[in-house]
């Protein structure tokens, strides 16, 4: 590929962090209203036109959730700030996934437009979900793909039918009691994808999904099921983005993968919140024999994110990886690491994670390994890179690892470091600006993680820490 042609592909498909810094006026067939009550579950079913035990799903959720205590021993105390009473939980033009771009509602088709999702999915997708609110306003598989029996749809038409695949995984990799924020998903969720890849397929481009939040006040809880057979490989990738409001706004998703014997599966997720959202997330994979899980994840945004995805490896030679990217500037907390569950033997796990503090930012990295002492050439790899650029700057890590008995390894490796006034000087000698050499170093501390996204998102990541760093000196 030439340079020339090299740098058409790239300058397309920058995205700068104030991008998704737009909403329309709003015009929906069907609202909830604000608060959380058996109605609400009640109206969301019915509009939904579910069958009674996902009703009764629901309930039981809620009940759950009214139960369980706020997790503020975990992270920030401004999760007391959340209202559950003011959210609006389920928000819907009445739209049925368009197959074609033609048929989506024109604000919808605009936002997507200016966020550059059919610009991206004719380059390279195999498929491609485009979330608006409560809803999901565009789903699309390529036909070949269609063909060899790979599934590719929204959670509640895969609920609706597919109930023969999806229901025996659906809420068994999460149980709705997990946790208060899982119990609450399992009450309203909507929207998300449901993927299943059958025995040996192999998909070679990736499928994607966009979340977008446009309503004020609004509470978005996609659910999200990928079930890879026996010996399937996919790459799933999600992108996210939120206007700015003066009122908090809520994302609470849940994502559950199954990696069958001899599978593999990549999630991708880059989010670009705007400050005004809790990002409060629950994703865990099942991985079977010789089975492989990767979460790459990036998180840039949001007032807090409070997010760990995991890996449970149930079967002999399971491997799960965990890399992970948090910048956190002025107001924010990025609270983000990693869970290693070791269930059977020659198991193995790694966990990368860099974090970036800007002025009075916070990022916290919380880790759990697990290996009983019956297991066998289990091994674990942890390594936890904070970059303090003020400093106000605020970084901590809490792992927690345990392992018993003596047939296992782990090893674990932390660092802090600060961006010295010697190498921003150095740069600065050679010709860069004192926000251009901030931003170089910020890229080099990363860059080895950034090499594990798709070509399409390192060059975006890269434009989004440009300018998360723009007046960040001083």
């Amino acid at each position: 590929m030439s340079d020339s042609t090299l740098n058409e592909q790239e300058e397309s498909i920058l995205v700068d962090n104030e991008k998704g810094n737009f909403s329309f006026p709003e015009d929906y067939q069907f609202d909830a209203g604000t608060g959380l009550s058996k109605e609400t579950i009640a109206y969301i079913s019915s509009v939904k036109n579910e069958a009674e035990w996902v009703k009764e799903f629901r309930l039981k959720a809620l009940e759950l959730f009214e139960k369980k205590p706020m997790p503020t021993h975990w992270a920030s105390s401004d999760l007391e700030n959340i209202v559950f009473d003011n959210i609006r939980y389920y928000l819907s033009k009445g739209q049925k996934p368009s197959r074609t771009w033609e048929e989506v509602p024109d604000d919808v088709k605009e936002t997507f437009e200016r966020l550059g999702i059919p610009e991206q999915e004719r380059k390279f997708l195999a498929g491609v979900e485009a979330q608006f609110d409560s809803e999901a306003a565009y789903s699309r598989m390529k036909e070949d793909l269609e063909k060899e029996g790979v599934i590719f749809v929204g959670s509640s038409e895969g609920l609706e039918k597919y109930p023969e695949i999806f229901k025996p995984y659906f809420g068994k990799v999460i149980p709705s009691a997990d946790n208060k924020f899982s119990a609450l998903n399992s009450a309203v969720f909507s929207g998300g994808s449901f993927i299943y890849v059958p025995k040996g397929v192999k998909l070679k481009q990736p499928l994607q999904a966009y979340f977008r939040i446009n309503a004020e006040n609004f509470g978005q809880f996609e659910r999200t099921l990928i079930i890879a057979d026996e010996g399937a490989e996919l790459t799933y990738m999600e992108g996210c983005t939120a206007p700015k409001f003066e009122t908090a706004t809520l994302h609470s998703a849940v994502v559950e993968l199954v990696a069958l014997k001899n599978a593999k599966i990549q999630y991708i997720t880059v989010q670009n919140w705007s400050n005004n959202v809790f990002n409060l997330v629950t994703k865990r994979a099942h991985a079977e024999e010789n089975a492989e899980v990767k979460w790459i994840d990036c998180n840039i945004g949001s007032r807090l994110t409070m997010k760990y995805p995991g890996v449970v490896l149930k079967g002999r030679k399971a491997r799960g990886e965990v890399l992970s990217i948090a910048l956190a500037n002025d107001g924010q907390h990025q609270d983000t690491g990693a869970k290693m569950v070791h269930l059977a033997d020659e198991t193995t796990s790694n966990i990368i994670s860099k974090s970036i503090s800007i002025g009075e930012g916070r990022s916290t990295y919380r880790g759990q390994v697990h290996m009983p002492k019956h297991l066998k050439s289990c091994k674990n790899n942890t390594e936890c890179d904070a970059l303090l650029i003020n400093s106000n700057s605020r970084t901590d890590t809490y792992p927690a690892i345990t392992t018993r008995g003596d047939a296992n390894t782990v090893q674990h490796e932390a660092s802090v470091s600060k961006v010295s006034a010697e190498q921003i000087f150095y740069m600065m000698q050679r010709g860069l600006s004192e926000g251009e050499a901030m931003s170089l170093a910020v890229n080099g501390f990363v860059n080895d993680l950034l090499k594990a996204f798709p070509m399409e998102y390192s060059v975006e990541l890269k434009r989004l820490i440009d300018m998360e760093m723009e007046g960040s000196v001083g």
